[in-house]
């Protein structure tokens, strides 16, 4: 694996960074990341998925029988350019084969035109049949093929609409399943019920992708877990299937329409269902399948909420699954106030005035099933999703305001901090959405094969809080600090690191727990913290920096890498200087291998993907990573050196 070392071992302080080197190096990063503010100031980087979502939007469009010859080109590109040398498309770079996003792919090249007999499409083909074929691929893609005639409706679960009918205290509830899995499930229930096909104007299938008829298939449903209660819910489906003629279309239409509201009053205007593609595109779907007029208001705006995702350059397009301003613009300012920009610069106070404006102060969105008395306050992670405002953005943005002026931004942090300790889970800990998101024994329902139904609090989303809480003053003693640090502490691996669910992955993990356990002043030196700290020293690669494959997400493979990222690097050397060890010889090597990592100004090179949505499901490239972590790691450690500091203030 190609990891460092005794840390014994001596040292040529030659070798130390050059003050000069890195004095220029952050000014011109600075440079850089100031250029490429929008015009009111803040800040959104691309952010990259595998190719399932790019192929998604070319079904999409074919689905509606609404065909864009020009955008489907530069798509295709992308995913020929993406295509891996195992002959399919992975889910991260240079990972494995993934045999859903590979069958969207070859079917989205297939409706654009791409022949069955071209190279790259023999190569995917084969991939596809030596794994079994397309019947083995997941739920969602199954319920895609269903849409467009290719398999039929039951290789998918059973899936009624009469679901939104049901009371609180069901088994089953939408408020019980995370708010991402409710946006793109709502319009999905529509769908299931009235079981459209899709338009297909060029009457593409993908009858070669099987290895048995898709009508002879008699092998689609599986126990998502191994656990018995999968047997049991695999047993309730079959029933319900015996049962399903029984249900009076009456109560069908009702269930539909009660749906319908649930959508109309979250579309979010062009920012779109839950700002995120699979359930606006699942929504325009919904529309269509309805009878939606393209003229409708509600139709138009989900079109062009899906369309403010695309990103086009030098002939190839790629589909984002949904916009990251207000994450963007939190993190850049942290990097730049780190490196020394005043608070009263335009570049920080016009940032932190978008921020505030963004703040969510009237909507009471989905959190409310759980905490129906807690007043909104939070930010969400798109320019709008009034609904669904997240604790993580929330506590990163109040951070930022904090640090620039508590004073001008009081009545800010303030609604934003009331509102993030209202939203504190029984655990102490945590979700990123709701609270109290634990119905786990839902994770077996032959749906929930992506693993990622729920919205449990985890690691660093309850780090995150707790840095927050912990550079407004909040006290060790206070109860909802003393019950994270408890969380924290019970969440931590036997290894002495942290799960990163957000970021990939116990770097990332690590990185946010020490620096908020730094910030509230635990005891660096407890016995637990140093535990940490040597974790992440024993994974020090040669060349000094860090790295962490996505991988890792599966246990078996937790410790895999292929090269170290400046992202990585960056939150390990942040983690380690939270610890005390601003002057360790392993802080100085990942500097050193900051400063002479290949960069284009303030832009580090960074192929590898660098956080999670779903882990072993769905993985993100955020583009702005490599370019405002390096900086404020390296300014942590100029700031921290010069000022013979052995560690920060700041909460993050």
């Amino acid at each position: 694996m190609g990891y460092l070392r005794a840390s014994a071992v001596a040292r040529d302080e030659s070798a130390l960074p050059e003050t000069d080197d890195l004095g220029d190096t952050i000014a011109e990063a600075v440079d850089w990341l100031a250029s490429r503010r929008r015009h009111d100031g803040h800040w959104v980087f691309e952010l990259e998925a595998d190719a399932t979502i790019p192929a998604e939007y070319i079904l999409l469009n074919h689905f509606l029988g609404d065909i864009n010859d020009e955008i489907e080109g530069r798509l295709a590109a992308y995913l020929r350019r993406v295509q891996a040398g195992h002959g399919g498309w992975s889910l991260y770079h240079d990972g494995d084969l993934d045999l859903s996003a590979t069958v969207k792919a070859y079917y989205a090249l297939k409706l654009v035109g791409d022949s069955p007999d071209a190279p790259h499409m023999r190569r995917a083909r084969e991939a596809i049949l030596a794994r079994g074929g397309a019947a083995r691929v997941n739920v969602f893609t199954r319920i895609a093929l269903a849409l467009f005639g290719q398999v039929p409706w039951r290789a998918a679960p059973l899936i009624r609409v009469e679901a939104m009918l049901l009371p609180r205290w069901a088994p089953f509830h939408v408020d019980k399943v995370s708010y991402w899995s409710r946006t793109v499930m709502v319009p999905l229930f529509i769908l299931a019920a009235l079981k459209p096909l899709a338009e297909n104007p060029r009457g593409i299938d993908v009858q070669e992708l099987f290895a048995v008829p898709p009508e002879e298939e008699r092998d689609y449903l599986h126990n998502p877990t191994g656990h018995w209660l999968g047997d049991v819910f695999l047993i309730l489906d079959r029933i319900g299937r015996v049962a399903e003629p029984l249900i009076p279309s009456w109560l069908e239409r009702k269930a539909i329409a009660k749906a319908v509201a649930f959508i109309d009053q979250r579309l979010n205007g062009e920012d779109g269902l839950g700002g995120i593609f699979p359930a606006m595109a699942n929504a325009l779907m919904a529309f269509h399948a309805l009878g939606v007029d393209r003229d409708d208001p509600r139709f138009r705006i989900g079109r062009e909420a899906i369309d403010k995702l695309l990103v086009s350059e030098n002939g190839h397009a790629y589909c984002q699954p949904c916009l990251s301003p207000v994450w963007d613009t939190a993190l850049a300012l942290h990097a730049m106030m780190e490196a020394g920009v005043d608070s009263d610069d335009p570049i920080v106070a016009d940032g932190c005035t978008w921020l505030r404006d963004r703040q969510i102060l009237d909507v009471h969105g989905d959190y409310v099933s759980k905490r129906p008395r807690v007043r909104p306050g939070g930010w969400a992670f798109q320019y709008w999703n009034d609904y669904y405002p997240d604790v993580d953005d929330t506590a990163v943005v109040v951070m930022a305001l904090d640090r620039a002026n508590s004073r001008a931004y009081g009545e800010a942090i303030e609604r934003g901090a009331e509102w993030t300790l209202g939203m504190q889970s029984r655990s102490g800990g945590w979700g990123a959405f709701d609270a109290e998101n634990e119905y786990f024994f839902l994770q077996h329902i032959p749906f929930a094969d992506h693993g990622a139904l729920l919205d449990p609090p985890t690691a660093d989303v309850t780090a995150r809080c707790l840095g927050m809480l912990a550079q407004l003053g909040f006290r060790r003693d206070h109860p909802a600090v003393t019950r994270a640090v408890a969380f924290l502490k019970d969440q931590q691996e036997d290894d002495g690191s942290w799960f990163g669910r957000w970021g990939t992955n116990y770097i990332y993990g690590t990185w946010s727990v020490l620096s908020a356990l730094n910030g509230v002043g635990e005891d660096m030196g407890a016995p637990y913290i140093r535990r940490a700290a040597e974790w992440l020293k024993s994974r020090q690669r040669t060349d000094g920096g860090w790295g962490e494959d996505c991988a890792s997400y599966w246990a078996e493979r937790r410790d895999e890498v292929k090269a170290s990222t400046p992202s990585q690097t960056a939150w390990a050397t942040l983690a380690l200087m939270a610890a005390g060890e601003v002057g360790s010889d392993e802080v100085a090597d990942g500097i050193a291998y900051l400063l002479n990592a290949p960069r284009s100004g303030g832009h580090w090179r960074e192929e590898h993907y660098n956080a999670v949505g779903f882990p072993k499901v769905f993985y993100l490239r955020y583009h702005g990573y490599s370019s405002y972590f390096p900086l404020w790691a390296l300014a942590r450690y100029r700031n921290l050196t010069q000022g013979n500091a052995t560690t920060t203030m700041f909460g993050i």
